[in-house]
């Protein structure tokens, strides 16, 4: 997500606490925080599909997702 998209969603909350919101303004911080939300899941779990656990002993076991086996 880029910079623009996320001052947008900054001016939209500011301007909620103060005067409100239009209908299409709502829907637009909607869409926006959706937006936001899925980036920062997608980052997060292609940082944790990079991630490995060490024991002891040096081994490295790579992170599986729960339920996996």
């Amino acid at each position: 997500m880029d910079q623009t998209k996320i001052d947008r969603i900054n001016q939209l909350a500011k301007k909620s606490k103060t005067v409100g919101l239009t209908e299409d303004e709502i829907k637009e911080r909607a869409a926006l925080r959706r937006e936001y939300i899925d980036s920062v899941v997608g980052s997060l779990k292609g940082q944790l599909d990079r991630t490995y656990l060490v024991d002891g002993q040096g081994n490295k076991t790579k992170l599986r997702r729960k339920g996996d086996k």
